[in-house]
């Protein structure tokens, strides 16, 4: 289905600006920085610190995250997800902002900036050539899953595969594949706080899923959320906070063992008032305003994390 216009009506230029900078949705953009930062402070902690590289892997990353969410726009549009029914706001590709050939251009142009800095950032922070090309094809399935989510016969947004994919691209890569770049070796138990990071992104995304969950299914789209049903879905919602709440006190109390890597409690009370706020509020309009809040809260936990590292 193709519900987007390819000639708009006449709009200004600060208009045009104003709607493509929308599309880049400039507040999810934090959320893969955050996980390349908490990589890059386990870097410090282990003395492997590299600032070259954990600019050019910051870079990467929010490229990467720039053209999943353009990619995720044109998808949904052109399989009718993004329509007047959703709740959330309406893109520039469903108003007309923007044309299917502006955002074609656009995909392309952002997809090539990011892998010329994902080779960049290879070049200067790998030597093995068995590295050089675990890491490249690391880099070429960023790309395919930054655009796969809702492109193709088989996005797997539409097959109830988001959660995963952010699980391990916002935790596993992003968080001990920063790390590996950085000290230029891999140790296991930088994934108890990858995952978290996983976990605590993949719960902005349930939010989100659980806002469009009556829309959602009218366009074929059986996100996790749409598979679980409501009351489903809210009660795994606590159980991705409570998996990272899990995963950081592993790290604190095993690994880190300083008073310092504590410090994301002090995050958990937001975690539980938004909780209690999915599980009591049946209304998909109400996910809206926990959408921006439970971003806080992640950002917040990376924060104190991240902190309390760097006292330890």
């Amino acid at each position: 289905m193709d519900t987007a216009k390819e000639s708009p009506l006449p709009i200004t230029r600060h208009t045009r600006t104003r709607v493509w900078l929308h599309s880049l949705r400039p507040r999810t953009l934090p959320l893969s920085c955050a996980a390349i930062v908490s990589g890059s402070a386990l870097a410090v902690w282990q003395h492997g610190f590299s600032l070259g590289v954990a600019l050019l892997a910051l870079a990467t990353a929010t490229l990467l995250q720039i053209l999943s969410n353009l990619a995720n726009d044109y998808g949904d549009v052109r399989k009718g997800a993004d329509t007047v029914r959703r709740i959330g706001p309406l893109r520039g590709l469903h108003t007309g902002a923007i044309t299917l050939m502006q955002m074609r251009r656009a995909l392309w142009l952002c997809g090539l900036l990011a892998a010329l800095c994902g080779c960049a950032l290879i070049a200067i922070a790998v030597r093995d050539p068995g590295a050089i090309a675990a890491f490249a094809l690391l880099g070429l399935l960023s790309i395919a899953a930054a655009l796969g989510y809702t492109l193709g016969r088989h996005a797997y947004g539409y097959l109830g595969l988001g959660d995963a994919a952010v699980l391990v691209f916002f935790g596993w890569v992003g968080v001990a594949g920063s790390y590996a770049l950085q000290t230029g070796h891999l140790d296991a138990i930088v994934f108890w706080p990858a995952t978290a990071s996983g976990l605590l992104a993949a719960a902005v995304l349930n939010i989100n899923n659980l806002r469009d969950i009556e829309s959602d299914p009218l366009a074929g789209k059986k996100t996790l959320a749409v598979r679980l049903g409501p009351q489903g879905a809210r009660r795994y919602h606590v159980l991705l906070l409570a998996g990272a709440l899990l995963c950081l006190a592993l790290f604190a109390a095993f690994v880190l063992q300083h008073w310092s890597g504590w410090l994301f409690l002090l995050s958990v009370p937001s975690w539980i008032r938004l909780a209690l706020q999915v599980l009591r509020e049946p209304s998909t309009q109400a996910m809206q305003p926990l959408l921006a809040s439970t971003v806080r809260a992640v950002l917040l936990a990376h924060l104190l994390f991240v902190v309390g590292l760097l006292w330890a």
